[in-house]
């Protein structure tokens, strides 16, 4: 598993994440996506919208409690 300083350097604004642990106080699941909206002092404040574009959350979050999404690009030959 990453540790929060690897995960802190691939996290930034936009970024994509998914929570790694279920995050009871805000209702809110493992495995869970989101996206990065507000870097903060020690968290990120992560915006979780549904499926229709919806915030049904926005909370602050650790980088240790966070897996940052990447979408690989395909090149051309």
């Amino acid at each position: 598993m990453l540790s929060a300083l690897q995960n802190s350097d691939d996290i930034r604004l936009l970024t994509p994440v998914a929570l790694i642990g279920d995050l009871k106080e805000f209702n809110l699941r493992r495995g869970e996506m989101g996206t990065v909206v507000e870097e903060l002092d020690g968290a990120f404040l992560v915006e979780f919208s549904d499926k229709n574009g919806e915030a049904y959350a926005i909370v602050p979050v650790r980088a240790d409690q966070l897996l940052p999404l990447h979408r690989g690009g395909l090149t051309a030959a």
